[in-house]
């Protein structure tokens, strides 16, 4: 499998937060030609490790979880209504094609709301509530519908991957599955260089779980790892598209290559080092602020333990939490670039201490 064809497979396999499992074999059974070194613990989180176990432990995170819904309540005539898992735009559920993954496999389901015929003069002017869709599979009754899905079983948005012009794709998922797709991309090429370019540091890349409900995974998987630096890379708001405020949300362009942050959330000696890599190697990037705790992983990994010197590096994404989101595959080459010489570069003698 080629490193696009793994993409694409990701974004194709479902992952809601607390039902990483199938991602995570595909991501296994894609990294054990590359490192032996490879595991799951028992919160989910996948990790693959190489280099000098005695240098300095840079952790690598993506997390491979997805937004989608969880089946609560099945009707008397077999329409199924669901929780959300993750933030969702009530919005973005009118009208799609969605997939209930089930123990007999995936079960075909439509989503919708009363047609706007039949919709009087003050519904069309509210905005949809959740509560007010439900999911449709075709049953004729509640016996029917628990035939094939059970409560609690696990939802996303037909899972497609759509190439559009230039490097552009787009698909549901893209957050965060372009973001562990970098870091393992990441230990792929370490591992291919290692004759030419030895790392000194022990390097391990995780995929890690349940970001969408709260950075769960992140935390789990550093407390294991301990690691002295980490990198979390996640998707960011790309404003080069109508109606984003750029005075706000700062100028992110795709195609415009890996966005690194600075603020209190960032250990600026990382920071640094991630722009002067970029700078000397000729690859473009964009600068982002963020004056807050991240709600990413990022923020986890910083006051894991004792504190990591942590950055944070992100995808520019349009469309974040819908159906079509949408990144610059270029963006991905330069992120897994710039991560790779990070790890080649990072030596005992590397000091983040403030100062």
């Amino acid at each position: 499998m080629t490193p696009i064809e793994f993409l694409q497979a990701a974004i194709t396999t479902p992952s809601p937060s607390g039902y990483e499992e199938p991602i995570q074999k595909l991501i296994r059974e894609y990294l054990n030609s590359h490192t032996s070194d490879v595991s799951v613990d028992v919160h989910g989180n996948l990790t693959a490790s190489i280099g000098d176990a005695s240098g300095p432990r840079l952790m690598l995170a993506g997390h491979c979880d997805q937004i989608g819904m969880l089946i609560s309540y099945i009707d008397e005539e077999g329409f199924l209504y669901a929780q959300t898992i993750g933030g969702w735009d009530p919005q973005q559920l009118i009208g799609q094609a969605m997939t209930i993954w089930t123990a007999g496999g995936p079960v075909a389901a439509v989503i919708s709301r009363k047609p706007i015929h039949l919709l009087s003069p003050k519904e069309r002017e509210q905005v949809v509530r959740l509560e007010e869709m439900w999911l449709d599979i075709g049953a004729r009754s509640a016996d029917e519908a628990k035939a094939s899905v059970r409560i609690g079983d696990p939802v996303t948005l037909d899972l497609k991957y759509h190439t559009l012009l230039g490097d552009r794709v787009s698909g549901p998922g893209m957050d965060n599955k372009t973001g562990m797709w970098t870091v393992m991309e990441t230990i792929r090429r370490c591992a291919a260089e290692q004759t030419a370019s030895p790392l000194a540091c022990h390097l391990h890349s995780v995929a890690t779980v349940q970001e969408e409900i709260g950075l769960r995974g992140a935390k789990t998987a550093a407390t294991r790892i301990d690691p002295q630096v980490a990198i979390a890379v996640d998707v960011t708001h790309a404003s080069d598209c109508p109606t984003i405020d750029k005075q706000q949300q700062g100028d992110i362009r795709l195609g415009g290559g890996p966005v690194i942050f600075r603020g209190p959330n960032i250990n600026a000696k990382v920071a640094s080092r991630l722009i002067e890599l970029a700078e000397a190697n000729g690859i473009d990037y964009q600068l982002a602020a963020l004056g807050r705790a991240a709600p990413n992983d990022s923020n986890a990994l910083q006051i894991s333990g004792a504190g990591v010197a942590t950055g944070l590096v992100a995808v520019p994404n349009r469309y974040m939490h819908s159906a079509v989101e949408t990144v610059s595959l270029s963006d991905l080459d330069a992120i897994a670039r710039l991560l790779t010489l990070f790890a080649q570069n990072l030596t005992p003698d590397c000091d983040f201490i403030p100062g």
